[in-house]
């Protein structure tokens, strides 16, 4: 072989060995999310997108970097354990939940597996850590003040009807948060004036029951405390408020399904932020060592075409602090 013959084959050769070694390398790892939903899964299609757009923000490609792995409780508490079992047997890298039924039974389910908790009522009052800043253990998140925000619509309430005397609460006593939500409802009523009346409703079979246990008690509004089951079933709630000719206030989708007003926290924009503790988890950091923030974007809506057909008066104060109008 002549010199100049020998010389191309061995640079030709040498050019080529990267692309061989690069072919040999393993591919990267498509990391596998386990998410466990509360509700259906037709209740959460904005929250769970936000999630998504977090992750391709950071540089993720569903489908290449990672997977979601998705079970969906349909409202039922009792089922959240099997179907966190069925996530543990996939071996996921991390499962992301919701709300303080999905963050207990994860906690329960496993120790080893990090748990990543997109929006929980009070991550200290329910147990899931002694501390914000160092929450230890597989779990961390984000928390909402659930107790002070569900006292805020009380508030939005006696504004818009300043001689209000009873209020219907509705919620799902089967919730473990639900104790310091009451507490803090039962605090702010006093000064307010105000005589709350519970009403328990753990399905939707249980609405009809509880809306006419409200009309034998004459409240004269309607609070609603935000569970899975009852975002799942806010346009059904809403409905029978409007029948019931009861101005209602609830968390902000509440409002936009058909209630009066909606007070409370930006739940896409949390789930967008869980994304960023996935992220740290999936490089190597501990759920334990990533300190527990707190929800920081809250907004109101008023829904002026429910308002009206209640000859229901927003006062303008409201109204221009309102984050949305909905004419």
């Amino acid at each position: 072989m002549r010199r100049r013959e020998f010389i191309k084959v061995v640079v030709g050769s040498a050019a080529a060995w990267p692309l061989i070694v690069h072919a040999q390398q393993p591919s990267a790892k498509v990391f596998r999310i386990g998410f466990l939903g509360l509700n259906t899964a037709d209740t959460l299609p904005e929250r769970l997108e936000a999630f998504r757009a977090g992750l391709r923000e950071l540089g993720y490609r569903e489908g290449q970097d990672f997977v979601i792995e998705s079970r969906w409780a349909d409202g039922k508490y009792d089922q959240l354990a099997p179907l966190l079992a069925d996530l543990i047997r996939l071996r996921v890298d991390v499962i992301l939940t919701h709300s303080t039924p999905g963050a207990l039974a994860a906690k329960q389910a496993t120790t080893t597996i990090p748990i990543v908790v997109a929006a929980i009522g009070d991550a200290l009052a329910s147990g899931i850590a002694s501390s914000l800043a160092r929450p230890g253990g597989n779990i961390t998140g984000l928390t909402i003040f659930n107790p002070e925000i569900a006292a805020k619509r009380l508030e939005l309430l006696k504004e818009v009807l300043p001689d209000l005397k009873d209020v219907g609460i509705l919620l799902n006593l089967a919730n473990p948060n639900k104790d310091s939500i009451l507490a803090q409802l039962n605090r702010v009523a006093q000064p307010l004036n105000l005589e709350l009346h519970q009403f328990d409703a753990r399905s939707p079979t249980d609405f009809e029951a509880a809306f006419a246990a409200m009309a034998a008690r004459h409240v004269g509004a309607l609070a609603v405390i935000e569970d899975p089951m009852m975002i799942a079933n806010a346009p059904a709630v809403a409905e029978l408020a409007l029948k019931q000719h009861l101005p209602s206030c609830g968390w902000p989708q509440f409002s936009v399904n058909g209630g009066v007003m909606g007070y409370g926290i930006d739940f896409p924009d949390m789930f967008r932020q869980a994304a960023t503790y996935v992220d740290k988890i999936l490089k190597g950091a501990k759920p334990g060592d990533l300190p527990i923030q707190r929800a920081s974007k809250f907004e109101i809506i008023v829904n002026l075409k429910t308002a009206k057909k209640l000859s229901l008066t927003i006062p303008y104060s409201l109204l221009v602090r309102a984050n949305e109008v909905i004419e």
